[in-house]
C-alpha cells in the first residue's frame, strides 16, 4: 500500500522536476497530485504538431521530467513506483507514480543536486579531460531506465552527422529558428576538430509510446550523471521526429541493434560565463489536484 505523500513534499519535488529539458523548451507536461502519489500527463496544447505530429519528442520530454521527479522524490525520502501508460482509454496519461518511504542514498543526493546545475550547453565543447569510466556509468544508468547507449565515433559519427544534416531544409520552420531550438543542431554537427563533444545515441528495443517515454527517462539519467561528474551536456531529439531518419540511423549507425530516439552531447565544458537557466511555467499552470480516492485505483 502506498504511503501518504505530504503536499509540500510533492510541490518541492515538482519544483525540481520541471527543470528537466524539453524539446524547444515546450515543457509539454501536466501533473495530478494527491496523498497517494502523482500522475503525469502529456499536455497536448504544448505539442509542436507541425514538427512532431506523432508527439514522439514531447513524450520523450515527459520521460525526462518523470525521471527528474523520481530523483527529486528519492532525495526527499520517497521512492517513486512508476506505472507507465496506466489507462488504455487515455494515451495522454503517461504515468502514475505511487510512493513508499525511502532512505536516500548517496547517489540519490548527488543526482538530485545535479538537477539545479544542469544546463543545455549548445557551445562547442573543449578539450579538457573526460573521466575514462564515465561511458560505462551512463550506459548502466540508461539501461536501468530501459534504453541503450551507443557512442558514435569515427565513421559512425560522420554517418550520424550526414544523416542529421539531411533533414534541415525540410524542418526549418519559423518555430525552429527560435534561439532556444535551432543553433544547437549546427553545433552538434560541427567537424570533430571544432567540437570535441562525445555524441551518444540513445536507442530503445521498440519504437512506440512507452519506448519514447523510457528514452526520455534514460536521457535524464545520462544528463544528470554526466552533470554530477562535472561534464557539459546537451540533449537533441527534434531531428529524430522524421521516421525515415530514425530508420536510417538505426541501419547505418546502430547496426540495426536499436531504434534511435535522441543524441546526447557530452564533454568538457567550454570556458566562458555561467549559462542562464531558461524560464519554467508556474506550477499552478501545470497542476491538476486529484482526490485521494480517484488516485488510489491505479497507483
Amino acid at each position: 500500500m502506498n504511503d501518504r505523500l505530504p503536499y509540500d513534499i510533492a510541490i518541492a519535488a515538482l519544483t525540481l522536476a520541471v527543470r528537466a529539458p524539453s524539446a524547444g523548451n515546450t515543457q509539454p507536461w501536466r501533473f495530478g497530485v494527491s496523498e497517494r502519489g502523482l500522475r503525469l500527463y502529456l499536455d497536448g496544447s504544448r505539442v509542436r504538431s507541425g514538427i512532431d505530429p506523432s508527439g514522439r519528442e514531447s513524450v520523450l520530454s515527459c520521460g525526462a521530467v518523470l525521471h527528474h521527479l523520481c530523483v527529486a522524490l528519492a532525495a526527499l525520502g520517497w521512492l517513486g513506483v512508476v506505472q507507465r501508460l496506466p489507462d488504455p482509454r487515455n494515451p495522454d496519461h503517461l504515468a502514475s507514480i505511487g510512493l513508499m518511504r525511502h532512505r536516500p542514498t548517496m547517489t540519490d543526493v548527488a543526482l538530485n543536486a545535479a538537477i539545479t546545475h544542469r544546463r543545455s550547453d549548445h557551445r562547442p565543447f573543449g578539450s579538457g579531460p573526460v573521466p575514462p569510466g564515465y561511458f560505462g556509468l551512463v550506459s548502466e544508468r540508461a539501461a536501468a531506465a530501459g534504453a541503450k547507449v551507443r557512442q558514435a565515433t569515427d565513421e559512425p559519427r560522420e554517418r550520424l552527422a550526414e544523416l542529421m544534416r539531411a533533414p534541415l531544409p525540410a524542418v526549418r520552420t519559423p518555430d525552429l529558428l527560435a534561439p532556444t531550438s535551432v543553433p544547437e543542431i549546427f553545433v552538434a554537427l560541427r567537424p570533430v576538430e571544432l567540437d570535441r563533444a562525445d555524441l551518444l545515441v540513445l536507442g530503445t528495443d521498440s519504437d512506440e509510446r512507452e519506448s519514447w517515454l523510457r528514452a526520455g527517462e534514460a536521457a535524464s539519467a545520462v544528463l544528470l550523471t554526466a552533470t554530477n561528474i562535472g561534464l557539459a551536456t546537451c540533449l537533441r531529439s527534434w531531428p529524430f521526429t522524421a521516421r525515415e531518419l530514425r530508420a536510417a540511423i538505426r541501419r547505418r549507425v546502430l547496426d540495426g541493434a536499436a531504434h534511435p530516439q535522441a543524441v546526447v552531447r557530452i564533454g568538457s565544458a567550454p570556458v566562458g560565463p555561467a549559462l542562464p537557466f531558461p524560464g519554467r511555467r508556474p506550477l499552478q499552470d501545470i497542476l491538476e489536484p486529484l482526490g485521494a480516492d480517484a488516485h488510489d485505483a491505479d497507483c
